[in-house]
């Protein structure tokens, strides 16, 4: 599974949505900054440390028009639950199918139990990957600040610099 390099475009996924519909990916982020975020789990305490936190940002990202997104291979009920813990208001997609995601995206699968790993995506608004960050285990991901910087970055050097290369 090739990973995605900067400037490609981001693949199309399509997963059930929380509360209902599909999460599309990357049209649910077209026309602005996207971040996907593709996390192991419920279960996961960085995980749950890294969804809360960008929900914390969410003032911050928003003014900088940068719009998120997350998925994992959990059910819709144990995502749920994640969604009402964090009161996560950003779209999260479920039952995620682990080898369609990883062939697509070039995350890392782990066998037993059986999820993705860490991965994440920051997109320019014509649906370009800007940067990716891919984990084979437990830590190594983005985080909002860096999101944030990387943005503000690309909105100085380049006007809105939305399909500018960090």
């Amino acid at each position: 599974m090739a990973r995605l390099d900067n400037g490609q475009s981001f693949p199309t996924l399509q997963v059930p949505r929380t509360g209902g519909g599909t999460l599309r990916l990357p049209d649910e982020l077209a026309g602005h900054y996207g971040v996907v975020l593709i996390y192991r789990g419920a279960w996961c305490p960085y995980c749950n440390a890294q969804l809360a936190a960008f929900q914390r940002a969410a003032d911050t990202l928003a003014a900088l028009d940068v719009r998120v997104a997350a998925l994992s291979v959990d059910d819709e009920p144990t995502t749920q639950a994640l969604v009402d813990k964090h009161h996560l208001a950003y779209p999260v997609g479920h039952s995620a199918d682990a080898t369609h995601v990883a062939t697509a995206t070039g995350a890392y699968v782990n066998d037993e139990p059986r999820h993705l790993q860490s991965t994440g995506f920051v997109l320019a608004p014509d649906g370009t990957i800007l940067t990716a960050v891919y984990s084979s285990g437990a830590i190594g991901r983005l985080v909002p600040d860096d999101v944030a910087g990387l943005v503000r970055y690309l909105r100085s050097k380049n006007g809105d610099g939305s399909t500018a290369q960090a």
